[in-house]
């Protein structure tokens, strides 16, 4: 989930304000340095007392744990969980063995790193004399792991601080200055050292994160306590695997505070259950709204609670609006493939939609891998002169896999075959868990380190928090729907090269000439704006004007689920569709708030008309069950 980013608290000067345009000086301490403010870390004999009395009922948490679990072994000698599951260990060796094969290099590299040690220490030096100096090094911007006070105003923090911030940019330039390395080999090396050097961060260890102390202090060591039951709870929870709770889950309930718009499913098969809202408007458009979400998490992201609810809102706009609510599958659906996911699936819902209203012709919304679907359903369609879809809109999605960023680095051979032996030992799914730590590594400052420090060294409850707890909503995939993505479209972009065959037909995205709306995030990890770019440019290939391409401000969630009432964010526009994302950035026009008023302007645009408001049931479908369905309520 991607966050604003937020720039570092700069510390006060001890004797005189810095320049405007300069970096703050570190904090120089009072008098010979003798009597240097020691801030959070001054109560220690209170906090060692706390820790000595918590310490007992710990220990009884942790043996309940352990004998709970010794009924449920580890699961490594079977297949089922590896020790390795990334190839980290092949890519470090790679790295290793470039390294030894570049002696000299590392030799100089290892002297730039003590030039920058001797940097810093003569500036501490300076500092402990009393003199105001500008630090050898800052935390970058948009880094929010030391906006604490303490990590500038204590001596001993800001060392440990700028220790840690030295080496860190020492090893990642020692890893991307490597030669004699794969590319992809050396990206791996590089992404793994990032998580490593994120995992070693200061803020990670308790005793030396003014935050966790003066949470200690406060709570007299009953957060070492909380922060106990709730990791042994996570581990529980994962089945022997750490399994981070990012929010509350037991407080929101499907259909009482999140997924809440009134609707009907009037349509159901074995992979996907059609939900249609209920109108709140007399008169709506002409043609129905079919959205077709990821199924690598639920639909409930477009329907949140009222106040950010996407769906809601289409509906306020007067829009018959229809969502997919994909199948949660089982083993008994592993031999379903991508193609059955088009056929059962995108075209089995515009059957159903014509059904329930009569019309021949809908608008489509395709969500990420949704999108992917549609992109690739749409080129058949093109193929087959099938006139259904009458304009699609793209929200972060991808047909162009050439620009996809780091989730290219969990796709070589060796990692999609070890992928595939984890779905085989669960019965041919992947289990829901695996793909959201991947997601959850792109970001892991923000998704996994700030989650272990708030609930197990805090010992905070997980937030109340909807879009978070949608995130830890994951679904699995069928074994064959998954492999086909990641082979066909991430290793091989076989549909953005005219390769891709789906039903004995050959693709081309080019001969799609109906209008296209790509929507993408400034900040976006999974699907970066540039490749949904190129993905634009696919469209367009073949001197198809009607594509519009839309960048908004923030990510992958944030940057779509962002409710104009809300006031927050930004969007940039070009009517123009140059050669490169740069042109185009080049010639937008920038401007507050939430895309979504832009979008619907165009919709309103490509798809004129009004007719009386349709109701679920009006149709030839009957209602099965009240929106949000069953479906969505299965859990991994």
């Amino acid at each position: 989930m991607t966050q604003a980013d937020q720039p570092t608290e700069k510390p006060k000067s001890a004797r005189k304000k810095a320049a405007p345009a300069a970096p703050a000086p570190s904090k120089a301490p009072e008098g010979n340095g003798a009597d240097v403010d020691k801030g959070v870390f001054e109560d220690f004999d209170a906090l060692s007392g706390y820790l000595a009395d918590v310490t007992g009922k710990s220990q009884e948490v942790v043996r309940e744990f352990f004998a709970a679990q010794a009924e449920n072994p580890m699961k490594i000698a079977t297949g089922q969980k590896s020790v390795d599951p990334l190839n980290v260990g092949e890519a470090f060796n790679e790295m290793m063995g470039a390294l030894a094969a570049d002696p000299g290099t590392v030799m100089q590299r290892q002297l730039n790193l003590w030039g920058d040690y001797a940097k810093l220490m003569s500036t501490m030096g300076r500092r402990i004399a009393g003199e105001e100096i500008k630090p050898a090094i800052e935390p970058e911007p948009g880094d929010k792991r030391f906006t604490h006070k303490a990590w500038n105003e204590n001596p001993m923090l800001d060392f440990v601080k700028q220790s840690y911030l030295t080496y860190a940019k020492w090893l990642k330039a020692t890893v991307h200055q490597l030669e004699g390395m794969e590319e992809h080999d050396k990206k791996k090396a590089e992404f793994y050292t990032q998580q490593f050097l994120d995992a070693i961060a200061p803020t990670n260890f308790p005793a030396l994160n003014p935050e966790v102390i003066e949470t200690t202090i406060e709570m007299k060591g009953e957060n070492i306590f909380r922060g106990t039951k709730n990791l042994l709870d996570d581990l529980a929870r994962g089945d022997g695997s750490l399994s981070i709770r990012q929010a509350d889950l037991d407080f929101f309930k499907l259909g009482e505070n999140v997924a809440t718009t009134p609707g009907k499913v009037v349509f159901q098969n074995e992979i996907l259950q059609l939900i249609q809202y209920n109108p709140v408007t007399e008169d709506v458009g002409e043609r129905p709204l079919l959205i077709f979400p990821p199924w690598i998490n639920k639909f409930y992201i477009l329907d949140l609670q009222p106040a950010n609810s996407f769906i809601r809102w289409m509906v306020e706009q007067g829009r018959t609006v229809f969502v997919v609510s994909w199948v949660n599958p089982g083993p008994e659906l592993k031999r379903k493939t991508f193609e059955d996911y088009i056929k059962q699936g995108c075209f089995a819902a515009l059957d159903a939609v014509k059904a329930a209203t009569g019309e021949e012709e809908v608008d489509a919304i395709g969500y990420c891998i949704g999108g992917t679907m549609l992109a690739t359903a749409l080129s058949l369609m093109a193929k087959r002169g099938d006139r259904r879809i009458r304009s699609a809109t793209f929200f972060t999605a991808q047909a162009d896999f050439k620009e996809s960023g780091d989730l290219l680095l969990f796709v070589d051979d060796q990692q999609l075959d070890a992928i595939e032996k984890q779905m085989d030992a669960a019965g041919g799914v992947l289990e829901g868990r695996a793909m959201a730590t991947t997601f959850n590594m792109l970001r892991s400052n923000d998704l996994i380190w700030s989650f272990v420090i708030d609930n197990y060294m805090k010992g905070k409850d997980p937030a109340k928090f909807d879009l978070l707890f949608w995130n830890s909503d994951a679904t699995r995939m069928p074994k064959n729907v998954h492999l086909f993505y990641l082979r066909e479209f991430y290793q091989h972009n076989r549909l953005a090269k005219g390769e891709m065959i789906i039903d004995g037909e050959r693709l081309d995205l080019g001969e799609v000439d109906i209008p296209i709306f790509m929507q993408a995030g400034e900040t976006d990890h999974i699907a970066p704006h540039n490749s949904v770019y190129r993905t634009a440019r696919l469209f367009a290939s073949k001197d198809h004007s009607d594509v519009t391409y839309m960048l908004a401000g923030s990510g992958h969630i944030a940057g779509v689920v962002n409710h104009p009432d809300k006031h927050k964010y930004h969007h940039s526009i070009n009517e123009g569709l140059p050669a490169s994302i740069d042109e185009w950035k080049a010639g937008a026009k920038r401007l507050p708030g939430s895309w979504w008023p832009y979008w619907m302007e165009w919709l309103n645009k490509v798809s004129p008309g009004k007719v009386p408001a349709r109701w679920p049931g009006d149709g030839d479908l009957a209602p099965i069950e009240d929106a949000p369905g069953s479906y969505v309520k299965v859990k991994s």
